[in-house]
């Protein structure tokens, strides 16, 4: 076991394998874009000289970020600094807020300078996430606070050569319980979006399930989970299978503002994350029932149900239920349109859609959400509604949505967007807060957060990403590729 991992307690699971650490890299390689690692066809998005800028800030920050002591200093402050302290913690096993997440940064720095043990920093934070299981005994199959977050670390630190034996534990443990989710949640009429969504649901299990290229099969359970995905879609009557009752949403804003229920339209808790995985299954060759007239279906969905504004096509955070006349309910109108982020809004949905678009080979669907995303870059920034340079509803998941189309698309669009919004993120750089970069809440205060979703970590992935020549597989855990 790893030196300073407790022991498993009488009664609890068979602890989790502790990680190996990878043999150290060659010192060969320098500087970014060296090395076999990550090399491809994909590019940086950016002049030389802003290239630079971010690629400074990229490391300024994952230094402070991936420093244990750093991240506990910059989280005492953030507690007092937010308007919602209950939202800053760490939890270790934790791919959004723990270190999971610091791990799978350290796989992307070590894909870019495979000769300054960047993989052994990430193998620290990925012990301090197995001995946090072990000591809990246990975490639910989620990718973003559970088991298939670490399992997806592992994988991308490992490049699907080291820690097997972690990676077994941890599948096996994944499979019994997405499984028995997928089974809960065949023939459900409402269900609350944590069984669906991307953020704790299937469709954040199944980024993990999903076969990385050649790097490994799929997992046994991904045909199951998807199926289950699938049917939940097709499944018809007055108001889709996959609405929430209000008695099931699980914010109280939510039920004032949507007293029926709602359907809910955001990448991170909505429908478009199963969309996005079940074209992802399409592309993979996974044969299941209905998954490609699930793919149809809600893309046309969302495509029927959009809150356009003056600068074009857009999308609300919802649809709302409304009283459908004979006792049951009904899908009713969106009232508005949300902010253009990663995690609700057209980015978030637009990528979506596109997968859906390449998964069918129809270039409609690929038309309308590189035509959403054109109605974001006219859209003026303060409408954007993003203030934060961070990923989830921040810049720096917009611009990691547009290198993703950058890079599929090639047109001039997104790359002038592309050097727009890094420059919006590196005006937020400063050396001086402990994490080198803060979030913006809305309010205005400056948070320091360090974690990946909504913290420091995130900002220098999608760096790295605009920057480097080294693909960031890492987004394939937010149903980006």
């Amino acid at each position: 076991m790893l030196r300073g991992t407790p022991a498993a307690r009488p009664g609890t699971p068979p602890p989790t394998a502790p990680p190996t650490a990878p043999p150290t890299a060659p010192a060969t390689a320098t500087g970014a874009g060296s090395g076999a690692a990550g090399r491809g066809a994909w590019a940086p998005r950016l002049d030389p000289a802003t290239a630079a800028r971010a690629l400074d800030a990229a490391r300024l920050i994952a230094r402070r970020a991936t420093d244990p002591a750093r991240v506990r200093a910059a989280l005492e402050l953030a507690v007092r600094q937010s308007a919602f302290p209950a939202s800053v913690h760490w939890d270790p096993v934790s791919l959004a807020q723990g270190d999971s997440g610091q791990a799978l940064l350290c796989a992307q720095l070590h894909r870019c300078w495979p000769a300054e043990g960047w993989d052994r920093t990430g193998h620290e934070h990925l012990a301090r996430a197995t001995a946090a299981l072990e000591e809990r005994g246990g975490a639910g199959p989620g990718v973003f606070g559970g088991l298939s977050g670490l399992a997806f670390s592992a994988a991308v630190l490992g490049e699907g050569r080291h820690y097997r034996r972690l990676r077994q534990v941890l599948d096996a443990r994944i499979a019994a319980a997405s499984l028995a989710q997928a089974a809960a949640l065949r023939g459900r009429s409402g269900v609350p979006v944590s069984a669906f969504d991307l953020i704790s649901g299937l469709s954040g299990v199944a980024t993990h399930l999903l076969p990385a290229g050649a790097q490994r099969p799929a997992h046994p359970a991904l045909a199951p989970v998807l199926r289950a995905l699938a049917a939940l879609a097709l499944d018809g009557g007055p108001v889709p299978a996959w609405h929430t009752p209000a008695a099931l949403l699980q914010d109280r804003q939510m039920v004032r503002f949507y007293p029926l229920g709602n359907l809910n339209c955001g990448l991170a808790h909505g429908i478009p994350g199963p969309l996005a995985v079940l074209a992802a299954g399409v592309r993979a060759g996974v044969e299941v029932e209905g998954l490609r007239a699930a793919v149809r279906a809600l893309a046309g969905w969302l495509l029927a149900h959009r809150a356009d504004d003056a600068a074009g096509v857009n999308w609300p955070d919802a649809v709302p239920l409304v009283d459908g006349g004979d006792g049951g309910v009904r899908a009713g109108r969106a009232r508005f349109p949300t902010r253009s982020a990663w995690c609700y809004g057209s980015p978030g949905v637009a990528r979506a859609l596109w997968l859906a678009g390449s998964a069918l080979g129809d270039d409609g669907l690929c038309g309308a959400a590189v035509e959403a995303m054109e109605a974001v870059y006219r859209r003026p920034v303060r409408e954007r509604r993003i203030d934060s340079p961070t990923f989830c509803h921040g810049v720096a998941g917009l611009l990691q949505v547009t290198l993703r189309f950058a890079d599929d698309t090639g047109l001039p669009v997104f790359t002038e967007a592309a050097a727009d919004l890094t420059g919006q993120i590196l005006e937020r750089v400063d050396a001086a807060r402990p994490m080198g970069i803060a979030a913006v809440e809305p309010a205005g205060n400056l948070v320091d957060q360090p974690g990946v979703l909504d913290g420091a970590a995130g900002v220098a992935l999608v760096l790295l990403a605009a920057a480097t020549d080294h693909e960031p597989v890492w987004d394939r855990a937010v149903a980006l590729s």
